[in-house]
Order: C-alpha cells, then sequence, then structure tokens
C-alpha cells in the first residue's frame, strides 16, 4: 500500500491525516487521472453524515473545478448509492466522503472508477504520486458544479430489480447507524410493503455509528424483541454492510447471511460455478453449510478489494465477509447493505421458516486464537520451517475436515497469529497454545 490510499481509500482523522489541503489534491489528481480522455471530467460526489463532510466536499469540488472538471453533487447517500449513480451517468469517476464504520472524527475520500467499481492499485498509485511528489498538473477553466435532483431515485431503483416481488407481511426493525442511509431506507422498505420500525435515524454530525449500527447491535437486538419483530437490519455509516437480528434476538452475522443467500441462489440455478468467495477469517461453519447445500467456497485475504478481485478473476457472483460487507456482483459492482437486506428480507418472506430457523441452518464454530510473539523480521518464516509446516498437517488431518488451522503474520506487531476452529474448545484451546509456544521456540526472539 502507498501512503496515503489504505485498503479502502484514504482515511484518517479529520484535519490531522485528512486535511482540506489533501482533500483538494484528491480531487484535483483525481479528476486529472481518471477524467485524461474526456474533454471535461465529470466527478461525482457523496457522503454520510459525520460533520466534516460539508468541508471536504468542498475541498474536493475546488480540486475538480481547477483542472476543469465538472462537479455532480447528491449529498448524503449509501457508498453503494455513488456506485451505480456513476455508472447511471456514464460520469468518469464517482467519489464517497465516508469512513464507513469508523467514529465520526475519523473520514475518508475512496473512488470509483467510470463502472463503479474501486480503483485499482496502479490508479491509486498514479493519483498518490501525483500528490506526494507534487507534480505539476495542468489548470484549465470551464469547470462546473451541479446538484443532482432526485439522486436516490438512480439507486433505489436500480437494486429494487433484484426481487420479484415484495415484502407485505414482514415486520422489520432497521438500525440506520445515524449514518447514510438513514433518509432512504426507511422509506424504500416501507414502499415494498414491510412494516417498518427505524432506529439510529436522527444523525447530528456526531452520533454516526455511535452505540448504534452493525458495530454495536445491541440496541438492534433489544428492540426486535420489544417489537416482536419478524426481522432487524442493521447497517453502518454508510451503508455498505448489513448484518441482522433474528426474531430471538441472535445476530445473523454475514457469514449466515451468505449462507442463506448463497444456497437460494444454487437452488435457483443463479450462483455462478457453484462457489461463494469468502475471506480467510470467514468460519468454517461456513463452508460446512455452504457444502450441504451443494456449493463450494473460494478463500482470499481479508479485505473487501481482494474479494472483488478473485470475484472478477473467476467470474463469480456472490462474495463477502464475516462483518456484513457482502458483493453480489449481479446488482452491484461493491458491497450493498440495503441490497443485502432486500434479498436477505425476499427470501425470509418466501420462505416458511422463521429468521432464527434460517439463522441455525449454519453453525458457528468456535474460534481459538494466540498470539506468537516472534521477531518482526522473521514474521513469515513459519512458511519455509519445515517442523511449523509439519505440525500444521498434522493438526489439519487430526481435524479430517472437521476443523482449520489460520496462521496469519501481524501486520503492525512483531506477532504471528495462531487461529484454529473446531468443534471442541478445550482441545482447540490446548493445540493452539502448543503450535503458538512451537512458533516462538522455532522463531523466537
Amino acid at each position: 500500500m502507498g501512503k496515503l490510499f489504505g485498503t479502502d481509500g484514504v482515511r484518517g482523522i479529520f484535519e490531522k491525516e485528512l486535511t482540506l489541503e489533501l482533500a483538494y489534491g484528491l480531487g484535483q489528481a483525481g479528476a486529472s487521472v481518471l477524467g485524461r480522455n474526456a474533454h471535461r471530467p465529470s466527478i461525482v460526489i457523496g457522503m454520510d453524515t459525520r460533520e466534516s463532510g460539508c468541508a471536504l466536499e468542498k475541498a474536493l469540488a475546488d480540486g475538480i473545478l481547477s483542472v476543469g472538471g465538472e462537479v455532480v453533487l447528491v449529498g448524503v447517500l449509501p457508498t453503494p448509492a455513488i456506485a451505480v449513480i456513476t455508472k447511471e451517468l456514464k460520469a468518469d469517476a464517482g467519489v464517497v466522503i465516508s469512513a464507513s464504520h469508523n467514529p465520526y472524527e475519523f473520514n475518508g475520500i475512496k473512488f470509483f472508477n467510470s463502472q463503479g467499481f474501486k480503483l485499482a492499485d496502479v490508479v491509486e498509485n498514479e493519483i498518490e504520486a501525483i500528490i506526494l511528489e507534487k507534480k505539476e498538473i495542468e489548470k484549465k477553466d470551464g469547470g462546473c458544479i451541479r446538484q443532482l435532483e432526485n439522486p436516490e431515485h438512480f439507486y433505489l431503483g436500480h437494486i429494487k430489480k433484484a426481487i420479484k416481488g415484495d415484502l407485505s407481511g414482514l415486520k422489520v426493525v432497521i438500525d440506520c447507524a445515524n449514518g447514510a442511509s438513514h433518509a432512504i431506507a426507511p422509506g424504500f422498505f416501507s414502499s415494498l410493503g414491510a412494516e417498518v420500525i427505524v432506529i439510529g435515524d436522527c444523525p447530528n454530525g456526531k452520533n454516526i455509528n455511535a452505540g448504534c449500527g452493525s458495530t454495536h447491535m445491541q440496541l438492534l437486538q433489544n428492540q426486535v424483541l420489544i417489537e416482536k419483530a419478524d426481522i432487524g437490519i442493521a447497517f453502518d455509516g454508510d451503508a455498505d454492510r448489513c448484518l441482522a437480528v433474528d426474531n430471538a434476538g441472535n445476530i445473523i452475522d454475514g457469514d449466515k447471511i451468505m449462507n442463506l443467500i448463497g444456497a437460494k441462489m444454487k437452488a435457483c440455478n443463479t450462483l455462478k460455478k457453484d462457489t461463494v468467495v469468502v475471506t480467510v477469517m470467514s468460519n468454517i461453519g461456513l463452508d460446512m453449510a455452504l457444502s450441504a447445500a451443494g456449493c463450494k467456497t473460494i478463500k482470499t485475504d481479508v479485505g473487501d478489494r481482494y474479494v472483488l478481485e478473485a470475484m472478477i478473476a473467476g467470474d463469480y457472483n456472490l462474495g463477502g465477509e464475516q462483518s456484513g460487507h457482502l458483493i453480489l456482483l449481479d446488482h452491484n459492482t461493491t458491497g450493498d447493505g440495503m441490497l443485502t437486506a432486500l434479498m436477505l428480507l425476499e427470501l425470509l418472506k418466501e420462505d416458511s421458516r422463521d429468521a432464527k430457523t434460517l439463522g441455525d441452518l449454519m453453525t458457528v464454530y468456535p474460534q481459538i486464537l494466540v498470539n506468537a510473539r516472534v521477531e518482526n523480521s522473521k514474521k513469515h518464516d513459519y512458511l519455509k520451517d519445515t517442523q511449523i509446516q509439519q505440525r500444521i498437517l498434522e493438526v489439519e488431518a487430526h481435524f479430517q475436515g472437521q476443523g482449520r488451522v489460520l496462521i496469519r503474520p501481524s501486520g503492525t506487531e512483531p506477532l504471528v497469529r495462531v487461529m484454529i476452529e473446531g468443534k471442541d474448545q478445550v482441545e482447540l484451546t490446548a493445540i493452539a497454545n502448543e503450535l503458538a509456544l512451537l512458533i516462538e521456540q522455532r522463531l523466537g526472539c
């Protein structure tokens, strides 16, 4: 990764890591690179509800205007809506001002290309190099700003096509995380016939993700029980994630949602290659549940960009993370919380079973995580240490497909993380500690 762009755009505390000067530079460099073949580059800008959003929007717009670009403002909308609108308008790029599930002090700037996909590393590197190396950019006149009227119609009309019927008969509690979905999600699901109770729909610039949304599920769990609802839906601040709560108050995480949607797509012959793309952190219970439904899984590194890369490379149409970041490529080019919720609710309406029964179709296996302290320079040496590799093979053979071992070096600390999944938590703990000790003995300080 470069010095500015992380796994999901540029992110940091407003006016510390993410300054107005940097936002101006990103607008200027981004329009220059992404609109290179356009007479006047057209850039869509949307944001979530953080108090820093408007200032960053102005700085970004000023940067785009400085190179003669057209700025299309759409205001507060979910991140996936910007991807849809960018593609629908045939704009050269889209920009989202959001720090997703982070607290309000943080903000971020992430780009979509003209097709609604997040930028390739090579493009991010080019934008970054212009800013960090202070390269000269040709200034142009003729830039303009316009406000797009009813921008949500582009997005809602698009995702509505993902289902065939309506949601009548369902009682749903929706937690909008005081974020980007607050103004459109309640009305949208109500318009499809659901009885909707809303929480987390009163943003004040500072309460986004604060004790609510997909990172703090307790409020939704309680409300589902109070309302005796069929299901609860939780979005994060920019609504690119969705988690759920069943009618008994239990969390339905991203793995369980992928299991349900994947199995349904398999049954409808719409799951490409009968395969779901997941990350290495998905629970082994997902593999087993999908296997029982006749599906396979492919694993990637943690991060939705890696999931998407594998989906495009292998021509798959469903993938995601345990966090609720699901990508349904038949309907959108990025993680989409409202789309995920829409498909989950349709599934619940069509099935005779309640949300708890459906969620319990996947068994969540215990996960034990133990850290092995090693020299920083040796964090990757477990891959070539014959004794460590032999022990890993022995443990995997012991589980015989009923468990797994995952070894991951820490990105920031002198640690190798040992994660083991299986049925017996006591046995898992003993094996994980023993394997971590072996790693420390072989690679330790």
